[in-house]
């Protein structure tokens, strides 16, 4: 906990680099909210670290010697669903966000971030949040094929709408359920029933449909 009572968001580092895990370190060790509680070089420490430290958040790069963050990140969340998954890259290449949300990302930054932005990214993402960099929300969008969004929308009741929408808009379950008057559990039901009738398996999917259909013309 930290001094304004508020839990701090346990962090684990995974990059090639130890010269970047240790600009990442330098840079976050200040942050009150945020204790760095391991780091990673490939994926097998990745997983095995995953394991022993059980972090709420892993910061996570896509290049690693003995594989990819995208099998990290999938070993990690297949062994710890809890685990919430940050990639840092450099790329913002449409093949690469289409895997890292495939793998089950809940964000994926570029390096370029500032410290104030990251900081923030993390805390959100580990308070339930999807973050998507600025630079490949464009990318997203079009992992998503032309053609049938609307007619698939339709499938959706007023209220399953509405929780997409908030979703969309970056709302946790606890947060949705507030707005509209739900326990998580039921915001969880509908987001369950929405998942099978859009064929999606991510928040961030069903949020990149919504998006899309508002944004037609």
């Amino acid at each position: 906990m930290t001094l304004s009572g508020v839990r701090k968001v346990d962090l684990m580092l995974v990059d090639d680099s130890a010269v970047v895990r240790a600009g990442l370190r330098s840079l976050l060790e200040g942050e009150r909210s945020i204790s760095i509680v391991a780091e990673a070089g490939t994926v097998k420490e990745a997983s095995e670290a995953s394991a022993r430290v059980r972090p709420d958040v892993v910061l996570l790069d896509i290049r690693l010697p003995d594989g990819t963050g995208f099998d990290a990140c999938r070993t990690i969340l297949r062994r710890h669903p809890s685990v919430r998954v940050i990639f840092l890259t450099s790329v913002a290449d449409d093949e690469l966000v289409e895997q890292a949300i495939r793998a089950g990302a809940h964000g994926y930054l570029l390096k370029e971030i500032d410290a104030a932005g990251l900081v923030r990214a993390i805390q959100d993402v580990a308070a339930g949040k999807s973050i998507l960099d600025a630079a490949v929300t464009s990318r997203v969008l079009q992992l998503v094929k032309s053609g049938g969004t609307r007619d698939t929308l339709a499938l959706l009741s007023p209220q399953e709408l509405r929780v997409v929408a908030l979703i969309a808009d970056g709302k946790t379950n606890k947060e949705i359920g507030s707005e509209l008057g739900l326990s998580e559990k039921t915001v969880k039901n509908y987001l369950s029933r929405v998942f099978e009738k859009l064929h999606v398996s991510r928040r961030a999917q069903a949020a990149a449909l919504y998006v899309k259909d508002q944004t037609r013309p």
